[in-house]
């Protein structure tokens, strides 16, 4: 497939009389992809029922002739403010009580089925108007569902909507009871209406009643979505995407997923290794204008499962932003070296935010391919040198990688929901296997965690799955290659309870988690064969063959056939070595790379990625600071 870069653009920002020049110099760029209107609701629809269609015809029509192809979001994040006074209940509210006001965006309950109306009047609105429209060639819905901690809503909407929820599921309050566990406390309820939200109780809510709030309110996320793209879809063929973000957990991305044709995410590596990784302060300044080396990749292998293979970047950081604790500028050739690799990763196409740095507003000081006054910022020479070299590019396509990575959002909300150590959290922890394997030169795939065909991958992880899905069970008794389970794997049922038999409880592996402790940052466990365990680990009892042992005699890795149990969070040193003898064992080639350094291999090419502000030698060539690399396989 043909890959493209584009960029987002505002053009209700802008004097009409510079659209055309605007258009004409992205069209000069080699931009293909403009997208616009996720905004642009106040100015659609200034009053209730009046649309102002004139002017969102002429921006189409001006990108259009200029050999743009639009993408066209739906406005359903920035609700105008007469909407709160025909919905004056439609704010979503926090786990504190606190109503989240108007002012900013995404100011709106999920579960409000008054603004879901709304909703669905101006998508079937804009879906008629724009449906057979030449130029809009893809569609996106809203724009960063769950940013600025906005799944979770605390409203009287919200409680309704989970009680109507928890009936559907359960069928009886008897059966919720049971499932629960509410007879410790006395929490027991006699009807739905009695039950509330797991918020300002004196002490933790009952897990299991937690749990099924976070599955509630992802399903919340994937219905609103459902809503949109259902709408759209009888109205035009142009495929549909959304825009997701970088380590947001709090609803199911494979489930809003299934309903539309491209996953696309917006990738801010400077801003988010500034405020979403645990890294010593020494990585961070050592990556603080580069991002850090396997986040971007971790996202893009992960949006490619999302999208069952088709993926775009939707907002590329083209130079400072302005929301995180600290915003550096980029390295020199960043912006170039970040849409490389993910075109590597598959993406079909990258797209700078923004065309123009805005001079007003919240986000002035968040920079884009031009400056407020129109001159070219530093991003832009490197978008026109990418737009060169995929001319002269054959088409890079994506190749199924040797190792795979489970990856499950459900899991994220068990171990926020109860994680029993204060630094136990489910993305860290796979993350820091996906990172691990990065380091030994490997390529990725990440499945879903109801991933029920395996042959394809020689090495398979799963790390901290709190309940393994029927279908990856059956799976993981069919396989035959190498699959790596745990730590914590296994360890809840669906309904948040602890099973019996005792995890891990894995086809054919005799163990049990006989205990379980978490790991103050200065107590780590040591493995006899070097490393140690950090954050988490479990004594095991076993008559099985045990591969690996703590210093204390615990077993830290039992095995069974191919199947292995980890007992413990390794290391760096520790999961360097297990991932190392594991697909070793499994006849692939590991190739230990130097920090900041990263490969990936497409189907007919290997790029190699410098995330260093200095040059690194290979063998046989030189990768510059901040650059990319690649030769023909």
């Amino acid at each position: 497939m043909k890959r493209t870069l584009g960029v987002c653009y505002y053009p209700e920002h802008w004097p009409e009389a510079q659209w055309a020049e605007d258009a004409a110099r992205m069209a000069d760029l080699g931009l293909t992809w403009v997208r616009i209107g996720e905004f642009a609701w106040s100015r659609i629809e200034p009053v209730p029922g009046k649309f102002e269609w004139n002017w969102l015809d002429r921006a189409i029509e001006t990108l259009g002739k200029a050999g743009l192809q639009v993408v066209l979001g739906t406005p359903t994040a920035t609700p105008p403010r007469w909407m709160l006074d025909r919905h004056p209940d439609m704010l979503a509210v926090d786990a504190q009580g606190r109503p989240r006001g108007f002012g900013s965006r995404r100011h709106y309950c999920f579960s409000h089925r008054g603004y879901r109306k709304d909703c669905a009047r101006i998508v079937t609105a804009l879906a008629e108007r724009y449906g057979r429209n030449p130029y809009v060639a893809a569609w996106q819905t809203d724009n960063e569902y769950g940013c600025h901690d906005t799944v979770l809503s605390y409203s009287d909407a919200a409680l309704h909507a989970f009680r109507d929820w928890l009936a559907q599921r359960y069928q009886s309050t008897e059966a919720l009871n049971r499932a629960w566990g509410n007879v410790f406390w006395s929490m027991e309820y006699a009807t739905f209406d009695e039950i509330g939200l797991p918020n300002l109780t004196v002490t933790e809510a009952n897990p299991a009643h937690t749990m099924a709030f976070r599955r509630f309110a992802s399903d919340e996320v994937a219905s609103f979505n459902r809503l949109q793209t259902e709408i759209i879809r009888k109205h035009s063929a142009a495929p549909i995407a959304h825009n997701y973000m970088g380590r947001i957990t709090e609803f199911d991305h494979f489930a809003t997923g299934a309903d539309l044709d491209i996953a696309s995410w917006d990738a801010y590596p400077l801003g988010f290794l500034s405020d979403r990784l645990e890294v010593t302060p020494e990585h961070k300044r050592r990556f603080v204008r580069q991002g850090d080396p396997d986040f971007q990749a971790f996202h893009h292998d992960l949006y490619r499962a999302v999208g069952r293979g088709r993926w775009w970047i939707m907002e590329q950081q083209p130079g400072p932003v302005n929301w995180a604790p600290w915003n550096a500028d980029p390295l020199p050739g960043m912006a170039r070296l970040w849409a490389w690799e993910a075109f590597a990763h598959g993406a079909e196409a990258v797209c700078y935010f923004r065309w123009r740095q805005a001079p007003f507003a919240q986000e002035q000081m968040h920079a884009g391919l031009l400056r407020p006054d129109s001159v070219p910022a530093q991003a832009y020479a490197e978008a026109a040198q990418v737009v060169e070299e995929l001319l002269a590019m054959p088409e890079v396509d994506t190749a199924r990688a040797d190792v795979a990575l489970v990856f499950d959002y459900a899991s994220a909300w068990a171990w926020q929901t109860q994680p029993q150590g204060r630094d136990f959290d489910y993305f860290r922890l796979a993350f820091a296997f996906y990172r691990g394997l990065r380091r030994l030169g490997l390529n990725i795939d990440i499945l879903p965690p109801d991933a029920a065909q395996l042959d394809a991958y020689k090495v398979v992880l799963a790390p901290g799955i709190a309940t393994l899905s029927e279908p990856l069970l059956a799976a993981l008794a069919r396989y035959k290659g190498a699959a790596l389970i745990g730590p914590r794997s296994n360890s809840k049922t669906v309904e948040f309870a602890t099973p019996v038999p005792l995890p891990p409880n894995l086809p054919g592996l005799d163990a049990t988690v006989a205990r379980v402790e978490s790991l103050p940052p200065d107590v780590p466990v040591p493995l006899d064969r070097g490393g140690n365990f950090l954050h988490w680990r479990e004594k095991l009892d076993t008559t099985g063959s045990v591969l690996e042992s703590c210093t204390d005699g615990w077993p830290a890795i039992v095995g069974s056939g191919g199947l292995r149990y980890l007992a413990g969070w390794p290391d760096d040193a520790a999961l360097d070595r297990i991932l190392t003898d594991l697909c070793t064992a499994q006849g692939l080639t590991v190739d230990p790379l130097p920090e900041g350094l990263r490969r990936r291999d497409s189907s007919t090419h290997r790029f190699w990625f410098n995330y260093n502000a200095v040059p690194v030698d290979r063998a046989d060539f030189m990768i510059p600071a901040a650059g990319v690399h690649w030769e023909k396989l």
